[in-house]
């Protein structure tokens, strides 16, 4: 932002692209470790006083981010943002399944990720308004953006106190107001009447959840069923994070003609690509649930389409097929990261309860986002092979994510052969999924889980064929 004044991030605060590059990946170090325990503790306390307090302290870090004047200060407030933001993202994916069967989650879980879509790409707009602003007030136009977004981010995150539901109580039963609860302006609740009845019959165990402990815990931190997962989000989102970090450095390599409000502009199209997919593609995931791998797999093959596009297209006349090949890559990325979340659901709820998408969720985003912080600090400016201008600069961070993304495809079709062949069934008596409650085999069934069980999606791959 303003680079033709001398008033970019870089050289206000006297950094280098390696300083920049460390702030960054700063923020992703933080958000792995507290994101673990952050989700724990919104399933012990209430889901919506916790979010409500991500938020706020996201814009409070927001907002100080317009002050910034070193590259202290900058690293200081990436790992604070860390620490507030950690268990934001698997916390909604935990949330939604206190209203939604798991494998009915991917939809919303997409509709809810199309924000991050929406933003991006409003910042890319909005961002050549802050530019205009350059100057007013003492202040350089990317101080305005820190300054307005935290602003806002600060009163969206009060108003969720009003705004957002808690997990939902059995019909007739009030909200506990002993406590800190007194404290706390009540929500509405989000079903009433015959809905909140239907919905009691229909999802028992978020009625009836067990308190976890260490033991309980300490088997989903085991359960092999992580790792597939982890893996698969480690490659579309350090992929997507590196996109979004660095797609003006990205599209500036690719027509060094155009100015920096022209790659504020051409940023926003990325996204809203990435927000159509995400749109088209979830509601079918959750259709034909028993074929994740699949819905992953494509969009992730259209990002290796595009990247090798960005990297290998067009020509030194005709530059724009290149910025094409990064259209592709934001549609591939968009439902990659909602069906990982997703199935992530699907999986460790039947198997482990609340505890168990809770954790699972946690792991996955927080120990995945270990991709954000190779694409943020290895590549592209932090790649001293690919600093050199040319036609092919950034060849080799573009194709260490192809490579990362290969391995989310392979991840993704191995676990579908494990399942096959090894399960997924509960490790201990628990409340599964479903609806109404039959009791078999130690397991409490509910309406949904039965649901579930009798559909086929396609009618089943060959792997998924029961005999």
């Amino acid at each position: 932002m303003n680079e033709s004044q001398h008033h970019d991030l870089e050289e206000v605060l006297h950094l280098s692209p390696k300083e920049v590059s460390t702030g960054l990946a700063l923020f992703y170090v933080c958000y792995v470790i507290f994101d673990f325990p952050s989700n724990l503790i919104m399933t012990r306390l209430s889901p919506r006083v916790w979010m409500s307090r991500i938020v706020i302290g996201v814009g409070i870090i927001g907002s100080c981010m317009a002050a910034m004047k070193a590259a202290w200060s900058l690293y200081l407030l990436r790992l604070l943002l860390g620490i507030v933001i950690a268990g934001m993202w698997p916390g909604m994916a935990y949330y939604l399944t206190l209203f939604y069967p798991p494998s009915r989650t991917g939809k919303r879980i997409g509709q809810y990720f199309t924000a991050a879509q929406v933003s991006a790409a409003v910042v890319g707009l909005v961002s050549a308004g802050f530019q205009k602003m350059d100057g007013l007030g003492g202040l350089v136009g990317f101080q305005w953006m820190f300054l307005l977004y935290g602003l806002v981010g600060i009163l969206v995150g009060i108003s969720l106190l009003w705004w957002l539901p808690d997990r939902p109580l059995p019909p007739g039963e009030e909200p506990s107001r002993i406590g800190w609860h007194r404290w706390i302006p009540a929500s509405k609740p989000a079903l009433t009447g015959e809905d909140a009845v239907i919905h009691y019959h229909d999802l028992t165990r978020v009625y009836h959840r067990q308190r976890w402990g260490v033991k309980d815990l300490w088997r989903v931190i085991t359960d092999w069923r992580v790792w597939p997962l982890l893996i698969m989000y480690f490659g579309v989102v350090g992929v997507g994070i590196g996109v979004q970090n660095y797609a003006t450095v990205i599209i500036q390599a690719t027509n060094s003609k155009l100015t920096s409000i022209d790659l504020s502009l051409l940023t926003a199209p990325i996204w809203i690509m990435d927000l159509i997919a995400i749109l088209l593609v979830t509601p079918f995931s959750d259709r034909f649930h028993h074929h994740r791998a699949l819905f992953f797999s494509v969009p992730v093959c259209i990002q290796i389409a595009g990247l090798l596009l960005t990297t290998y297209g067009g020509s030194e006349a005709n530059p724009w097929p290149r910025y094409g090949g990064l259209l592709l890559v934001g549609f591939g990325l968009g439902p990659t990261v909602p069906i990982t979340m997703t199935w992530t659901n699907e999986i460790f709820q039947p198997r482990h309860g609340e505890v168990g998408v809770a954790a699972a969720s946690a792991l996955v985003s927080g120990l995945g986002n270990l991709g954000s912080i190779l694409t943020t600090y290895a590549l592209f400016t932090g790649w001293p092979a690919d600093s050199v201008p040319g036609r092919k600069q950034y060849r080799k961070s573009t194709l260490v994510m192809v490579g990362i993304l290969c391995l989310s495809i392979l991840s993704a079709f191995t676990m579908t052969l494990l399942l096959r062949f090894v399960g997924n069934r509960p490790s201990a008596k628990q409340v599964s999924s479903g609806s109404s409650t039959s009791e078999g085999e130690g397991v409490i069934m509910d309406g949904a889980a039965k649901r579930e069980l009798q559909e086929r999606g396609f009618g089943r791959l060959w792997w998924g064929r029961r005999r």
